[in-house]
Order: C-alpha cells, then structure tokens, then sequence
C-alpha cells in the first residue's frame, strides 16, 4: 500500500467525518516502530509487520517529518498483531512498554517542535499540573494528528477520551484493549509529575462498541 503524503489539519469537519481512513505523521508512526523495535529488535519488527499485513513499512520507516502519511488503520493492525504473535497476556505488555517507550522517544524527537519538552508547569503543584498536562497533551494530538481526544474530570478521576481512536480503528475485542495508549499515557503521566505513578483504567472502548476509547486516571497517585 502507497503511504499518502498529507499535510495536518486539511479538509472540513464535514469532510473529516466522511472519510474511511484517519492519519498520524509520519514521525509519530516513525518513532512508534523505532519504540517496538528497542523491544523486539529489527528482524522481531518485520516479522510484526509482515503478520499485520503491512511489508510496504518492512526496511522502510515512514520519514522524519509531520506530512501525514500513516494511517490509522497501519497502526490497529501493528496493534492486533502483537495479541496475535505472541497471545493477548504478553502482547498487552509488549503494547504498553512499546507505548511507553513511544512516549520517551517523542519526547526527545518531537518534545521541542511541539513546546512541549521543558513544561513550566512540571513545577506547579500536583494537582493542577496533572490536570493542564493532560490537557496539553489531549491538544496536541489533535492539533498534529487525525486523533480526536478530550480531557474531562471528575471528583476522584480525570477522563481521556479518545473520540477517533487509531489504536483500535476498524477493531472488535470484547475488552478494552488500547495497550498502546495506555503506555504512552502512563509515561505520560509520570513525566509531567516528576515520577509519580497514577493509576489508569481503560473503562471503554470503541471496539467494544462504546462511542469513545475511556481511559481514568485517579488524581491521587500510588506513589
């Protein structure tokens, strides 16, 4: 399959909710195999590849540039993948390390294009920098992403929505199973509180059916 070269934010609302495929940049889908390859190594990757019926990415990385070029569909496939070759207990945890280390690597790459490496806000109380980096990041993916995401609260939680949801696109699974964003929500999380680690659910997702992939995030943190 041809990678179709797109630049963020172009057609319409109308036209967005009309169409059968969704886009990431093509750094994001870079650095999310650069992610599973520091777990499985290169010859682990193509073999993912290849399962999830994608070899036109086999040796063949989307670039380093934000011109949209992955698709939403690549990535649930890289995602249904890993259940599939090494079975959903171990495929979970490869998904959620892989997302995690997503999140280190964009951090380093993308971090300082998207103002968002050196977050004054690290240095605000807990509560609130919790709260305003949640909602950083909500926007900034759907500012250089197809990815529709919204931050809501609650009295003991904080909602991430994800409205239009790459990891699980054109899926159905029982269970919520958004490993991926799970990880990277959970570095997330830990990076703009200075290592603490929060507890994170994910309640619903839109291969179960459900309107939205919804992840809680208890305010108060473990540790």
């Amino acid at each position: 399959m041809k990678l179709l070269a797109r630049s963020p934010q172009i057609g319409t609302t109308l036209e967005l909710a009309e169409r059968e495929e969704y886009y990431y940049p093509n750094n994001i889908g870079r650095i999310l195999l650069l992610a599973l390859e520091d777990i499985l190594g290169r010859h682990g990757v193509n073999a993912l590849l290849n399962l999830a019926q994608h070899p036109e990415l086999v040796n063949n990385y989307p670039s380093s540039n934000l011109e949209y070029g992955v698709t939403f569909s690549q990535i649930s496939d890289l995602h249904e993948a890993l259940d599939e070759m090494f079975g959903q207990r171990v495929g979970r945890a490869i998904a959620i390390h892989a997302g995690r280390q997503t999140f280190r690597r964009g951090l380093k790459v993308l971090g300082p294009i998207l103002g968002i490496s050196d977050l004054a806000l690290r240095a605000l109380p807990l509560g609130i920098k919790i709260k305003i980096g949640l909602n950083v990041f909500a926007e900034t993916m759907n500012k250089f992403s197809e990815q529709v995401v919204r931050l809501d609260e609650g009295r003991d939680h904080y909602y991430w929505i994800i409205e239009r949801c790459p990891f699980c696109w054109n899926r159905h699974v029982e269970t919520p199973s958004c490993h991926l964003a799970m990880g990277i929500l959970l570095e997330a999380a830990e990076w703009v509180s200075n290592g603490r680690t929060f507890h994170i659910t994910q309640t619903h997702s839109i291969a179960c059916g459900d309107s939205a992939c919804t992840f809680e995030v208890r305010k108060q943190p473990l540790s």
